[in-house]
């Protein structure tokens, strides 16, 4: 049974930084992994993504040059740095993975795994 777990939400200032991280204990990772964010009244939104091999990431134009994903396939850890942090990414954050290789990688369906989500408020 494969459990994501993420931690490091919390309250920040804006202008502040955050580091998210996912534990996937079971995770073979040999597919993609995510972060999706959700907000009251909203569906979930990919953020960024990372495809198996680790050298190719997606980012939302919403927080690209601001966000950086990277997994660490050793310690089966997913993690999600954030800088410059700004009230609008308040939001439910959550991780996924994918069970094999996808191409879809923006796509919620194509995920197998999700985590029981992590809160970030800006502030």
């Amino acid at each position: 049974h494969v459990q994501l777990v993420e931690s490091g939400g919390d309250s920040v200032r804006a202008g502040g930084s955050l580091r998210l991280s996912c534990a996937a204990p079971g995770y073979r990772y040999t597919g993609e992994m995510a972060w999706f964010r959700q907000t009251p009244g909203n569906g979930r939104e990919a953020v960024a993504a990372i495809r198996s091999g680790g050298s190719t990431t997606y980012y939302a134009v919403s927080v690209k040059g601001r966000f950086t994903i990277s997994r660490d396939n050793a310690k089966n850890t997913l993690y999600l740095r954030m800088n410059s942090l700004k009230p609008d990414d308040t939001a439910m954050y959550y991780c996924a993975a994918t069970l094999f290789q996808s191409w879809l990688v923006w796509s919620p369906s194509e995920y197998n795994y999700w985590g029981q989500g992590t809160q970030v408020t800006v502030s």
